[in-house]
């Protein structure tokens, strides 16, 4: 089993070690704290499960886990983010994510978690379980804004609030400014936001930024 840990934070990734090897005591583990490593290191040698946490110095929200997914296919990937909202696991989720456990359960899930997800499953605390399945079906009541967009604009949307260019997020998406531009307009009309200023607030309300 090889198992790469990228996370900012010392005392998480130490956290994180030591459930591992408890899970899995021989176990490979390499540590990084930024996207850029974790592909780099991925280079060395295909990892057979990632644990990603959503900020770090080169990738804030669902940006990092995007470049993993699309670099790693086929690795499963649990997200550790402090954010406890199902509407922002489901969007992880649908991109390819397997599973996602909010920091404050750590302790008590991860192990459970990294053994699911070795045996091919995903996983969800089940607190938020219904919810997410109710939100992957489309039939959760009384959604919100942006529990609406789908996955492509739910990452433009964290962009734009992120400060981001039209040019800036065409390039970390691989997108052309026009069709930036595009996403941008559905975004505000399926939202009803009126502008960019509106689509921020809205996210720091909901903690959708710096995660």
């Amino acid at each position: 089993m090889r198992v790469l840990i990228v996370d900012d934070h010392p005392l998480m990734r130490m956290g994180i070690v030591q459930l591992v090897r408890q899970e899995w005591p021989h176990a490979e583990i390499d540590e990084v704290s930024s996207i850029a490593a974790a592909l780099d290191c991925a280079k060395l040698g295909r990892p057979d499960l990632i644990t990603l946490d959503l900020s770090l110095p080169d990738a804030q929200g669902t940006e990092g886990a995007n470049r993993l997914l699309r670099a790693l296919p086929g690795v499963p990937l649990l997200v550790l983010s402090l954010n406890a909202e199902a509407a922002y696991a489901a969007r992880l989720m649908q991109m390819g994510a397997s599973g996602y456990l909010p920091k404050d359960r750590a302790a008590d899930e991860l192990r459970v978690a990294l053994r699911r997800l070795s045996e091919g499953g995903r996983y969800v605390t089940s607190s938020m379980a219904d919810h997410l399945l109710a939100l992957l079906s489309g039939k959760a009541p009384d959604a919100l804004p942006h529990e609406q967009l789908s996955a492509q604009e739910h990452r433009v949307m964290l962009l734009i609030a992120a400060g981001r260019t039209p040019a800036q997020i065409a390039q970390a998406m691989h997108l052309s400014v026009k069709t930036v531009g595009s996403y941008r307009a559905r975004i505000l009309e399926k939202a009803g936001w009126a502008n960019n200023t509106e689509l921020t607030k809205y996210c720091v309300q909901h903690g959708l930024t710096g995660l």
